[in-house]
């Protein structure tokens, strides 16, 4: 058999065409028309290649001398012409190869494993596409992209599942990659955050779904009471990990008195810069299993703990806590840093208490604080915040920003050394792990009336975050090799490399 005779059929699909091109017809399409239809038509005539390629290797398939599985058993009789489909992003073929068959065993079939074939019926290609489009926008919006670049005819539910199982070896693969190399000054920053997802009653976390059934509903039907929660969603916990060269700065760096802009002439100089960035996500996970995992990827880079471990945060009590017995349970040192910007808003609040609205006043307020604050004078500041509200006596009900301020500088000032941090070159500042929770969370999962099931959500976050690292293609190419490993070499006897 030649392959002459077996691609006849895409000769002629594909002489059809350039038959319809050079039509008169064809002469009065405009150059859209000519696109859509080019597109349609050729999409079947690689269809049908890719159905003759099959077809030849069905008809050239040689039998092996032995089948053998994982456990020993060996099938003894053959059956050919045995049949699935696959779906492409061409359309659908059909895959003819030998069956190797036992008593009371599961068929094996060794050309299945040169194809490389998948679980499902969708092939590697129609799946990558899918996760891409998934991680970028709502299923439905996934699913109508990729039938209309493809044609596939693949459902909203076949989109989710694919989503779900591409994202099945990604804690896997950044277990097994090497990180790049440091020396002992370079800074180990870990940074937390985490960020609610509306999820699905059935799978709220226990202590939610209590809550809600508790609360018995709200006081109106049309919105929330003040105070009310929805108590339907879920915490996304997401940590990154990165490498910074230490880059000292002092306070002038960081803030300038704004009546005197840059005119005294000073060249602020740059903060560190994150590289080699890691970063990863859970719905389905605790806060403390992602913190652990986070820990994990620090000590991969780190083993000896020989390089200064920073961990930035934005002064939550249970992630303080949890980086805490997290680092005393491993025996390593960690400077934790509050985020700079987090304590700010503080400060603003209680200006807000002694100024209306609006006032520049205000400002003027902040201005001397912020550069006290960081200089190391979080107490100072504090102290400063109680004589200004002993002097301006405000009412009580406005007294709650200068009161929330006070006790946030005293109570976290072990975590505002920003004078050590500056001295030290450690960066100061969230805006990673702030950006990656918008990026990741709010931009994808919070979107207006979607309702999240944990897999689903689970999988589009993790592949959100490959995609922002850039790892999405070194990924799906380990990926096909685990797959190939699942569904195929570890069917076989030795894990043979196996040949049609």
């Amino acid at each position: 058999m030649t392959a002459e005779t077996e691609f006849a059929a895409s000769r002629r699909l594909f002489e059809s065409v350039v038959d319809e091109l050079a039509s008169t017809d064809a002469a009065s399409l405009t150059h859209s028309q000519l696109e859509d239809l080019l597109g349609s038509r050729i999409r079947e005539v690689t269809r049908q290649l890719f159905q003759d390629h099959l077809r030849l290797r069905e008809l050239t398939e040689q039998r092996l001398p032995e089948a053998v599985d994982a456990s020993g058993g060996e099938r003894t009789r053959i059956e050919r012409s045995r049949s699935l489909t696959l779906a492409t992003v061409f359309g659908k073929v059909m895959v003819t190869r030998i069956a190797y068959r036992g008593s009371s065993v599961a068929d094996l079939h060794p050309a299945d494993a040169v194809l490389n074939l998948p679980a499902g019926m969708h092939s590697h290609v129609l799946a990558k596409l899918a996760a891409i489009e998934a991680s970028r926008g709502s299923f439905a919006e996934a699913c109508e992209r990729i039938n209309a670049v493809t044609g596939a005819g693949i459902g909203h539910r076949q989109v989710q599942e694919l989503a779900v199982a591409a994202a099945a070896d990604i804690d896997d693969f950044y277990d097994a990659l090497m990180p790049a190399p440091c020396t002992d000054v370079t800074t180990l920053v870990i940074s937390v955050d985490g960020k609610g997802v509306v999820i699905r009653p059935e799978a709220l976390r226990e202590a939610t779904a209590k809550a809600a059934v508790a609360k018995g509903g709200n006081k109106m039907k049309s919105r929330l009471a003040a105070g009310e929660k929805h108590s339907r969603k879920r915490m996304a916990t997401l940590a990154a990990v990165y490498d910074a060269e230490p880059a000292k700065r002092g306070v002038d760096d960081i803030i300038t008195d704004p009546d005197d802009g840059d005119s005294d002439g000073h060249e602020r100089r740059p903060g560190p810069k994150a590289r080699s960035k890691w970063l990863t996500g859970s719905v389905d996970d605790i806060a403390a299993q992602v913190v652990a995992t986070a820990f994990d990827q620090a000590e991969h880079r780190d083993p000896t703990h020989r390089r200064c471990w920073v961990v930035l945060v934005d002064g939550a009590r249970h992630q303080l806590d949890l980086i805490t017995a997290e680092a005393e349970r491993r025996g390593v040192t960690v400077h934790i840093v509050i985020d700079l910007i987090h304590v700010l808003e503080y400060l603003w609040d209680a200006a807000w208490c002694l100024h209306q609205a609006g006032d520049p006043a205000a400002e003027a307020f902040v201005a001397p604080h912020a550069p006290t604050i960081l200089g190391g004078g979080a107490e100072q500041v504090a102290a400063a915040l109680q004589t200004a509200a002993r002097a301006a006596r405000p009412k009580k009900n406005r007294r709650k920003g200068i009161d929330d301020a006070v006790g946030y500088l005293r109570n976290k000032a072990a975590y505002l050394c920003y004078d050590t941090a500056l001295e030290r070159g450690w960066p100061i500042a969230t805006r990673i792990i702030e950006g990656a929770c918008r990026h990741l969370v709010k931009d994808r999962l919070d979107n207006t009336g979607a309702r999240w099931g944990l897999a689903g959500a689970e999988a589009v976050l993790k592949l959100r975050a490959l995609r922002a690292k850039g790892d999405f293609n070194t990924y799906w190419s380990w990926h096909e090799k685990q797959e190939y490993a699942r569904n195929h070499q570890a069917r076989y006897r030795d894990q043979l490399t196996l040949t049609a």
